[in-house]
């Protein structure tokens, strides 16, 4: 009955359609358009316009090399979030999935750095990595050894993706265990009076009642890992010597807040939500969540 009234539907859907396009869709539209002009004047003033420059900005990405640098990392980055959160968060929640008591103290344990601020969580590791005093180093000279410099050109990116992987493990694994416990127990139960090991009762039946939360997961990390900023930021500012670092979110901040180059930075930002869209579409399409098995 609820549902032949379509007004009270509509009351509560318009308002927060509203803010989508006044917050989300309005701004983007916007970044685009931006993308297309020189901004150097940033603010416009009074009888003043932006010069309409054109592709300018896309043809200087082909020439950017730190935009290839940014655009490496971040695919690197995506392929050692699918292999380790999404791969380390399933194993812990198979685990988990088979602990009747005390469940919610691996949620909450497990769950914990997520709620850390990422800012808290980028300069705690960078205290760790301090060459001069760093825990990390701390431990090298008890050990009898010479310090390191963690971040150096050759050894940055290792240390900055694993705060990056360790934080997120933690969400995943809350999904994942959330889609597990879905599965009705007589499965498991009539799989092991037929002789099915615990082994061979996750590859038959773990995974393929698990695809749909599984691609959902791995479509979260892909492009989250478009989108990393926070973290890298906090330990490594502006992406290391001749930014080994970067990512295409820090990139873009460099260049939007930093160099206050408003439509490069603009540019950069419709890159990443194009690369967004393909990416999330590949997933979906190789693995194929609603495909019956």
């Amino acid at each position: 009955m609820l549902y032949k009234k379509k007004l009270p539907l509509f009351i509560f859907l318009v308002p927060g359609l509203l803010l989508m396009v006044l917050f989300l869709y309005k701004p983007f539209i916007e970044n685009i358009i931006n993308s297309f002009y020189d901004m150097t004047s940033v603010v416009k003033m009074p009888g003043q316009e932006w010069k309409f420059i054109g592709l300018e900005n896309y043809k200087r990405l082909f020439q950017d090399t730190k935009v290839r640098t940014a655009i490496l990392n971040s695919f690197k980055m995506m392929i050692l979030s699918v292999v380790f959160q999404v791969g380390i968060a399933f194993l812990l929640a198979v685990l988990v999935s088979r602990i009747n008591k005390g469940q919610h103290i691996f949620r909450t344990v497990y769950f914990f750095p997520i709620v850390i601020s990422a800012s808290a969580i980028g300069l705690l590791f960078k205290l760790f990595y301090n060459y001069n005093g760093g825990m990390l180093n701390q431990i090298m000279i008890a050990l009898g050894k010479e310090p390191i410099n963690w971040l150096s050109t050759s050894k940055a990116f290792s240390m900055i993706s694993i705060p990056i992987i360790w934080s997120y493990v933690g969400f995943y694994f809350v999904i994942i265990l959330t889609g597990l416990n879905a599965i009705s127990d007589e499965l498991y139960e009539a799989a092991s009076i037929d002789g099915c090991s615990n082994f061979k009762q996750v590859f038959y039946i773990t995974i393929p009642m698990v695809r749909g939360v599984m691609c959902s997961c791995i479509t979260l990390a892909v492009t989250g890992a478009l989108k990393v900023f926070d973290l890298p930021w906090v330990i490594v500012p502006k992406g290391a010597p001749q930014g080994v670092t970067h990512f295409l979110g820090t990139y873009m901040y460099e260049q939007t807040f930093t160099i206050s180059n408003i439509d490069y930075g603009s540019t950069i930002a419709f890159v990443i939500v194009i690369f967004g869209v393909i990416v999330s579409k590949i997933v979906s399409v190789l693995i194929k969540p609603d495909k019956n098995l």
